[in-house]
């Protein structure tokens, strides 16, 4: 019968990873030849490989089984000494058991591949739900794992980037259909995440559930474009006001603001509001800037008419003329 692979090789993971860098290496795997999201025919079994290669490293009975006594730890008596078993074994030269003769059958072997590690135990659950209800197909989990950390959307408004806020959100579906709730820190930009400790994929054998992450994601608004924590926003002024220069108001999430307009201001000239950006819980806030945009009246008056037309005569403004 074939010995299982080494499981070292088989996660691409040195002899002497810990058990984070076992974990992300397997889910790293799992994830890309999951059969449910990997149609290659080899994924499958290059996904039941890696299970059973994470089904012993992450036992650490196994792993100092695997490590003292190599790919037949499983059929190696309780008892024996690993070094009695490599002198046995180099000496006898012949047959996979050595000077111990033949007599371990029933071991976790069938077939040639190890069987040790998801019976009852879904696949799901230590990569967060990421799939649907394909089960690994293993038995014996061998000891208690933690559940996978989980990513989900949470998309809010600038003004709850601003202010903060609490919001109940319902995750997954079906049987899995759960509602967690979450504070929205004030100051949180696009991409940042959300922790919520073990709101994660559920442990195994007693094993602590994982973390469950939100990516933030700021909706578009009507009036605000966000970059990073600085705001941006269009300010509409008349030909006068631009012209003459002004204090004109602007709407911002913590409520109207006065904006200096300097006199000669053209469409396009940015004004900034030092710190009436989004908040930083650890440091200075953002700014945020209104940009001029100079206005007509669409229709005219008589008298604004020549008005406008006795500005024109005695103007030698010429805007096409730099």
């Amino acid at each position: 019968m074939a010995p299982v692979r080494d499981p070292y090789e088989v996660l691409g993971v040195p002899r002497d990873a810990d058990q984070p860098q076992i974990q992300r290496a397997y889910r790293g795997l799992a994830r890309e030849h999951h059969p449910d999201v990997n149609k290659d025919p080899e994924a499958e079994e290059r996904f039941k490989d890696a299970s059973e290669a994470y089904a012993i490293l992450s036992d650490p009975d196994k792993r100092r089984r695997y490590d003292a006594f190599g790919p037949d730890f499983e059929r190696v008596p309780e008892d024996v000494d690993p070094e009695t078993w490599a002198r046995a074994r180099a000496g006898a030269g012949a047959g996979p058991f050595g000077g111990f003769g033949g007599g371990f059958e029933g071991g976790a072997y069938e077939g040639g591949r190890y069987e040790g590690g998801f019976e009852g135990a879904g696949i799901e659950d230590l990569l967060g739900g990421l799939f649907g209800g394909r089960r690994a197909g293993r038995a014996g989990w061998g000891g208690p794992a933690p559940g996978a950390d989980q990513e989900a959307e949470l998309e809010v408004t600038v003004e709850e980037a601003y202010r903060g806020g609490r919001r109940t959100l319902t995750l997954g579906g079906g049987s899995r259909r759960r509602t967690v709730d979450v504070a929205i820190p004030p100051g949180v930009t696009d991409g940042q995440r959300i922790r919520l400790a073990g709101q994660g994929g559920r442990g195994m054998e007693g094993g602590p559930a994982g973390d469950l992450y939100l990516v933030v994601r700021l909706a578009p608004h009507p009036r605000y474009r966000v970059e990073g924590r600085d705001l941006h926003v269009d300010l509409p002024l008349a030909p006068w006001e631009a012209a003459l220069g002004t204090t004109a108001p602007v709407d911002t999430p913590g409520g109207e603001a006065k904006v200096g307009v300097p006199p000669g201001s053209s469409s396009g000239r940015r004004l900034r509001l030092r710190g009436r950006g989004l908040p930083d819980p650890r440091g200075a806030p953002g700014d945020l800037y209104a940009r001029v945009r100079v206005l007509v009246p669409g229709k005219l008056t008589g008298e604004e008419r020549r008005l406008f037309e006795e500005l024109a005569a005695a103007s030698s403004f010429d805007p096409r003329r730099r």
